[in-house]
């Protein structure tokens, strides 16, 4: 193992490969995580799964409520001397005070092939915006939203991957891309490219309402929404008065007056849109588990000519 120390920021499963790629080569003093938060029916509290896994590894963990204007902190930071620390959605903007406290800096792990796509949700957004690609890039952290320094980039293709897929093979991905950087770093050979800004787009937190399905979109932005709102906040449409979650669906060519069912068959519920028609694979009734989608129609009634309501106001 290194004899360098690298602490680590990070908070949900996403970050958790890349605190195990950094415990692999280097001495980890802290790791620094959101506190626990109330889950679940009970509001049990509840660590976050960084918290779990330092803690099996046996590495101190601090869980600050804050780390602006924390001098205590700031304080016990110093105190570790570390030579880098490695921060992977830990929730917060760092201010510059903490990101010079180690050696040679504080690196972030951002989903994103920057300067596209900075901010909260950029996973979900890049299958929103019909990327072909995407990836993870490392960067020398500064007190910006995702403006620092590059140090490495590395893409992968889409597909037809929805977010809780991309976002795993994302979580790896930048595990093996922070264990390539921090090497380069401490041998002297990272070279540091500055983003350009003139460049750069935002990847807004996602809201709740850009889960309502509009049939009067085309189907290849419809085909995006279902698989980027997947897990959250996922998709909705309503028919006969029932809102129906839509877990999955498949991309047809069909045509007819948005909204209208064309076809109930094995494939699922195929549904005329602006251009080209979705199958439905996937639905969840309210109150009830998912299911196939004919298996929906055939036991609530549902009949080829129906029509799903519309929204008021297109979401594409």
């Amino acid at each position: 193992m290194s004899h360098y120390r690298v602490g680590f920021m990070g908070t949900p499963p996403f970050s958790v490969p890349a605190l195990d790629a950094v415990l692999e080569r280097y001495q980890v003093p802290v790791v620094i995580t959101q506190p626990d938060r109330p889950v679940g029916r009970k509001l049990r509290l509840t660590p976050s799964a960084v918290k779990k896994r330092a803690l099996e590894a046996g590495v101190p963990v601090l869980t600050p409520s804050r780390v602006r204007g924390n001098n205590e902190l700031f304080a016990q930071v110093r105190q570790l001397e570390l030579d880098a620390m490695v921060v992977v959605a830990y929730g917060h903007i760092l201010p510059q005070e903490f990101l010079d406290i180690p050696r040679v800096g504080c690196y972030n792990i951002h989903a994103s092939l920057l300067p596209r796509l900075r901010g909260a949700a950029p996973i979900q957004r890049a299958i929103l915006e019909g990327h072909q690609e995407t990836g993870i890039t490392i960067i020398r952290m500064d007190a910006g939203l995702d403006t620092g320094d590059m140090v490495l980039q590395k893409s992968t293709a889409i597909g037809d991957m929805d977010s809780a897929q991309l976002h795993d093979a994302l979580s790896q991905l930048g595990a093996q891309a922070i264990s390539e950087s921090l090497a380069a770093i401490f041998a002297g050979t990272a070279s540091l490219t500055p983003q350009n800004h003139d460049d750069s787009t935002y990847a807004a937190k996602l809201r709740k309402d850009e889960g309502v399905i509009d049939w009067r979109c085309d189907a290849d932005a419809i085909w995006r929404q279902v698989r980027a709102l997947c897990p959250w906040p996922g998709t909705t449409a309503t028919l006969a008065s029932r809102t129906l979650k839509v877990r999955s669906v498949q991309r047809a060519n069909g045509q007819g007056s948005p909204g209208t069912i064309l076809a109930i068959d094995e494939r699922g519920m195929e549904v005329a849109c602006r251009h080209g028609s979705i199958v439905i694979t996937q639905i969840q009734p309210p109150g009830k588990p998912s299911m196939a989608a004919n298996s929906f129609a055939h036991g609530y009634g549902v009949h080829i000519g129906e029509r799903f309501d519309l929204t008021v106001t297109p979401l594409v």
